[in-house]
């Protein structure tokens, strides 16, 4: 993220952003229709969803998604972040421009937000303040500032209407997802969206997340490789989140490391989410990459944004480490058991689809077991897990939504799988997690 010069007004109001979804569903339709007489013309019969993602539409949805940020914004980073590599290629490029800077609030709508805050003087609390963010994402943008008395922070300012927004913004988004017939209208999504308003409405209470960032630094005050921003209690706010400015480079600038360095730097991170989940059993589940900064000087890794933060039930703790366990013993049955159990797999996919279930789980035992560490720049084998999970999902009445607080914990495991593919990381994680889940590790 940067601090550059593009800014647009955030729709705050619920009729204005219900405005800015109809401007959306209108220029939709219209490229469909245009595409859909294209085909037509040329002798094809259209479907459905070529006719949806053109690329015209692409664009359109992005930058209406990318301007409303707040929920919209978000709920798009969670679905790349989520799919990965099963989204179809067009889709990907949606929610790949979503992950991108959002555009950032103009001065007099920030200035409007400041001083709602911390009063009209708002000013007397910095020796500076720089106007322009440093960072600008889906929920809010961060600027940078001084106190009076010299203490650097990073002070990140809410946009307006987003909390007062999020349960619209999912609802309308959950129909775009249907209208386009992306999603099947047997699969039951109310489950999730309740999960993702109530997430969402976490995310935006700074106040919130300025105590989950003050726990995860406890946490992991033991661990000298991870640091964690320490809390301004004075200035923050449920709007404003002040905290201590901490350098560091984009996550990415790793892809120009030393094959040591980008693998020392996964193993932090792997580290920290095996902890996570198995000792700490609070989890902060939003991966995104911006979430991550990276210290060259000392190798160290800066962890961000606590929005997300959340507990692990004992149930979701106890579901993964039997899946770990079977997979260490190479047991598919055992594996295939424990998938359902944990509520990642309906009982009648496998039963419906036993022989492609089976060559998913063969397949990922293998790549778990080659020797020496795992190579996650290889992904040869996503393809072939990518083209059964794409054939079992043709049967419709197999799709299966695991439950919510898994999804969570799923996104975290994935995003960061997804960072080691883009440093091309080679990480022995059979050994790290052995210690942590084998057999004879210890309870934690």
């Amino acid at each position: 993220m940067s601090g550059d010069d593009r800014h647009r007004i955030v729709p705050s109001g619920r009729l204005s952003r219900l405005g800015q979804f109809g401007r959306l569903a209108t220029g939709v339709a219209g490229g469909m229709m245009a595409e859909g007489a294209r085909r037509i013309a040329g002798g094809e019969r259209p479907r459905m969803r070529d006719m949806l993602l053109t690329p015209g539409n692409v664009s359109r949805l992005a930058d209406r998604l990318s301007n409303l940020r707040g929920a919209a914004m978000k709920l798009g980073q969670m679905i790349s972040m989520d799919a990965g590599d099963m989204l179809p290629p067009e889709l990907a490029e949606i929610m790949a421009r979503l992950r991108e800077n959002a555009h950032h609030m103009p001065p007099a709508q920030m200035q409007r937000v400041l001083a709602s805050e911390w009063g009209e003087d708002w000013r007397r609390h910095f020796r500076h303040f720089e106007p322009r963010p440093m960072a600008a994402a889906s929920i809010g943008q961060v600027h940078r500032a001084t106190t009076r008395d010299g203490r650097e922070l990073a002070i990140k300012v809410q946009y307006p209407g987003v909390r007062e927004s999020i349960d619209a913004d999912v609802d309308n988004v959950a129909t775009l997802l249907r209208i386009s017939n992306l999603l099947p209208r047997e699969l039951d999504i109310a489950p999730l969206l309740a999960a993702a308003k109530a997430q969402l409405a976490e995310e935006a209470d700074y106040l919130r997340e300025g105590e989950q960032m003050a726990r995860f630094g406890a946490l992991l005050a033991d661990d000298a490789d991870v640091v964690v921003p320490t809390l301004d209690r004075d200035l923050t706010t449920r709007n404003i989140l002040a905290m201590r400015f901490v350098e560091g480079q984009p996550i990415e600038t790793l892809d120009g490391e030393s094959q040591d360095r980008r693998d020392r730097a996964m193993r932090i991170l792997i580290g920290v989410v095996l902890r996570e989940l198995f000792e700490f059993r609070q989890m902060q589940t939003d991966p995104n990459f911006a979430n991550y900064r990276y210290q060259p000087e000392t190798g160290r890794i800066v962890l961000l944004d606590f929005g997300a933060a959340r507990g692990v039930s004992d149930a979701v703790v106890e579901g993964y480490r039997e899946l770990l366990r079977a997979g260490l013993a190479q047991d598919r049955d055992r594996i295939r058991a424990a998938a359902i159990s944990a509520g990642f797999m309906a009982p009648a996919v496998a039963t419906r689809h036993r022989a492609r279930v089976d060559h998913m789980i063969d397949v990922i035992v293998a790549e778990m077991h080659k020797p020496g560490p795992f190579d996650f720049g290889d992904r040869a084998f996503v393809s072939i897990l990518r083209e059964e999970g794409m054939a079992i999902a043709q049967d419709r009445a197999s799709w299966h939504l695991p439950p919510a607080d898994v999804l969570f914990v799923q996104r975290k495991i994935s995003g960061t799988a997804l960072l080691a593919a883009r440093l091309k990381a080679r990480v022995d994680v059979r050994a790290m997690a052995d210690r942590i889940v084998g057999e004879g590790a210890p309870k934690l």
